[in-house]
């Protein structure tokens, strides 16, 4: 089942004064189906932050659509989009994005505070989040008490604890250590496994061997996508660094 659509996608930035024009994207165009885990990559400026930015409905196309369930966000008014993207989006970034003066509890339980969630429903979803994660014990901490991966899984259990119909990760483990980057990614692979649908944007080949499927920007534009299948995340891994071969202009990370 059809869970996103991105359809003749193009941005266009212009220049100061408006004299010259900027193709970030190019006619873009692909589905994520429902409980599938992709990850997309590309050269630094290749336009793979800027599609994640539009499908989090965080910035808009100069043309083209995002369909979401059926829902086309052109049709979504400008009022209703903080609430749509928090019913149906969650979001896990590089730098956290975690509020210093908020408990790890509360910053995981803010999505739905902001939804008027009854306080034992948000204790009902937040335990065996906690648990799966490994935070129980550090849900009374702020973030400045905690590491990198603990603050990122901190991240996870917000952006999953509203049941999103898609989670959108930017460079999750860009900021972490081998060892908690390693965690994060099998925390990934296992929400995948349960059928939660993840799209996430990667310089590493590392993590983007942990999707089912990797689609591979160069200038603004899909240039090609590699099928996992029955492949071992370190067979998939070899076959996304060859594939980066062709694409590489030293803006890639492989490792």
């Amino acid at each position: 089942m059809e869970m996103l659509k991105v359809k003749n996608l193009k941005k266009v930035y212009n220049t100061k004064f408006g004299s010259r024009q900027f193709v970030v994207l190019n006619d873009v165009n692909f589905e994520v189906e429902k409980g599938e885990y992709v990850a997309i990559m590309g050269a630094s400026g290749a336009g793979k932050t800027t599609l994640l930015n539009i499908i989090a409905s965080l910035d808009k196309a100069t043309s083209g659509d995002i369909i979401l369930e059926g829902k086309n966000f052109s049709d979504i008014k400008d009022k209703e989009l903080s609430a749509f993207r928090r019913d149906n989006l969650g979001f896990v970034f590089q730098d956290f994005n975690l509020l210093d003066t908020f408990t790890l509890r509360d910053n995981i339980l803010l999505p739905l505070v902001l939804s008027n969630t009854k306080l034992i429903e948000m204790e009902t979803r937040l335990t065996p989040i906690a648990e799966q994660l490994g935070i129980t014990d550090l849900l009374d901490k702020y973030p400045y008490e905690v590491s990198g991966g603990e603050k990122q899984r901190a991240a996870v259990a917000r952006a999953i604890i509203t049941n999103p119909k898609l989670v959108l990760a930017d460079e999750p483990t860009g900021a972490l250590d081998s060892k908690a980057s390693k965690k994060l990614l099998d925390i990934f692979e296992d929400l995948h496994k349960k059928g939660q649908t993840i799209l996430m944007v990667t310089h590493s080949s590392m993590a983007a061997s942990h999707a089912s499927r990797v689609l591979f920007i160069k200038d603004g534009e899909l240039f090609s996508q590699l099928y996992k299948g029955e492949e071992t995340n370190k067979e998939f891994f070899e076959k996304i660094v060859s594939n980066l071969s062709v694409l590489s202009d030293g803006g890639v990370d492989i490792g």
